[in-house]
């Protein structure tokens, strides 16, 4: 007997079944505003998350040498590789680029809430527009993603910054501040209680008293107070890019679910300019359900020209853990539209008959292992299937067979000329 490995699942068929709907239901929505779906390689050369993110990256990677003494790794996420396919044929793509995968990803990590070793993410994302409708489209598109789910406003929120303010805000201080290191302490400030938040801040550059002066005017509302506070162009210039984006998501239908909180700063260095994550209004998912945003440098430090790029990775992981709390979880059970039940010799006359069914777009199983009557409803009932057609040598005398609603329990013999029809999906009550 053997055990599976610490961080990796195994989905049976129910449990299955409700995250093919789930998924299922984002990449319809987003194939809705004009995302085309793109298929991406499950290794990659180490040497390239290495240049994106440092050499302590190799820590959290499933890395080995291939037998052609390369070093790869399973892909750990998707965003550089979709820039190095931009840079690649980035003359010959019609601009913008827009873009869906959904596939999992591997990541050498402790294992937690919402976090696996393997886990499923949709990324969604558009090359090659700066403008603040971008930003919103994938605010609008993720949003409906969420609400197609059946999910509200009092399930989740949107909490959307910019790394440029922040990194603005930073700048305008005495102290020489590094940073990317800043914002990546205020990315972990929600984690961390007060003394420990600031000594990150210490660490990064700050004094004291601005540690506290910066913590207090990140928990500001009113914009205005981050430009009078700055003085700066960068800063200024970037508040009136979140407005505009603010601005777009109303349009777009999506300003609802956004709040502005610039204490949200996403970890990831490559981020440029709005970034934002989904959380959970309840708090019950302890985490950052997903999260996404500009990342406007990025093509360009793989080698391409210079390309602006904003975009989101959907987990899977957190996402099953919100819709679970808040009760919209698809059912975790099979779903079969009719069992073809044979009794005596009358396989050729089901085969057929389960021909025609499965013509019609339904989901049809048969007897596969010569159980007898009792056995083969049994099993029926174990597959969640709607209708048994009971196809038994008695009926084809008839030029019949016997209709069952699985539910009720009642039955009709109805006509051979009648079953199947030639489109719908007949049950018990069409034949009443």
């Amino acid at each position: 007997m053997y055990d599976g490995l610490k961080g990796f699942r195994d989905f049976y068929a129910g449990e299955m079944s409700a995250r093919r709907a789930v998924t299922d239901t984002i990449e319809e929505r987003v194939r809705r505003y004009g995302f085309r779906e793109v298929g991406t390689p499950r290794l990659e050369r180490t040497q390239m998350y290495v240049d994106k993110s440092g050499e302590e990256i190799v820590d959290e990677l499933y890395n080995f040498e291939d037998k052609g003494g390369r070093d790869v790794a399973l892909t750990p996420e998707l965003t550089p590789t979709v820039a190095r396919m931009v840079v690649a044929r980035q003359q010959a793509l019609a601009k913008p680029i827009k873009w869906f995968s959904t596939r999992p990803f591997w990541r050498y990590e402790q294992v937690q809430q919402g976090r696996f070793r393997e886990f499923y993410q949709t990324n969604v994302d558009i090359f090659g527009s700066p403008e603040p409708e971008a930003d919103a489209e994938i605010l609008a598109a993720a949003a409906d993603v969420l609400t197609d789910l059946g999910l509200t406003a009092d399930d989740f929120e949107f909490r959307v910054s910019h790394r440029d303010i922040l990194g603005g805000l930073l700048e305008s201080l005495d102290s020489d501040v590094d940073t990317q290191a800043a914002i990546r302490g205020v990315d972990k400030n929600q984690k961390l209680d007060e003394p420990e938040y600031y000594d990150l801040l210490v660490s990064a550059g700050l004094d004291r008293e601005e540690a506290e002066a910066f913590d207090e005017v990140l928990a500001t509302d009113d914009l205005a107070d981050l430009v009078e506070f700055a003085g700066t162009d960068r800063v200024d210039a970037a508040v009136e890019n979140l407005r505009n984006v603010l601005a777009a998501a109303e349009d777009f239908g999506a300003r609802e679910f956004c709040t502005v909180s610039l204490e949200t700063a996403r970890g990831l260095d490559y981020y440029t300019g709005v970034v934002f994550e989904c959380f959970d209004t309840a708090g019950e998912v302890s985490r950052s359900v997903f999260g996404g945003g500009r990342y406007d440098d990025l093509i360009e430090g793989f080698g391409g020209e210079p390309t602006p790029a904003v975009g989101v990775g959907i987990g899977h992981e957190t996402l099953s853990l919100l819709c679970q709390r808040a009760g919209v979880w698809p059912d975790e059970e099979l779903s079969t539209d009719y069992y073809v039940l044979t009794v005596g010799d009358t396989r050729e006359e089901a085969a057929e008959i389960a021909r025609q069914l499965r013509e019609l777009g339904h989901v049809v199983e048969v007897n596969l292992t010569g159980r007898g009557f009792g056995d083969q409803l049994s099993y029926a009932d174990g597959i969640n299937a709607e209708t048994v057609v009971v196809v038994g040598e008695q009926d084809l005398e008839d030029d019949a067979v016997t209709i069952k609603d699985m539910e009720s329990g009642d039955q009709k013999q109805v006509p051979l000329d009648d079953f199947p029809p030639e489109e719908g999906r007949p049950t018990y009550e069409d034949f009443e």
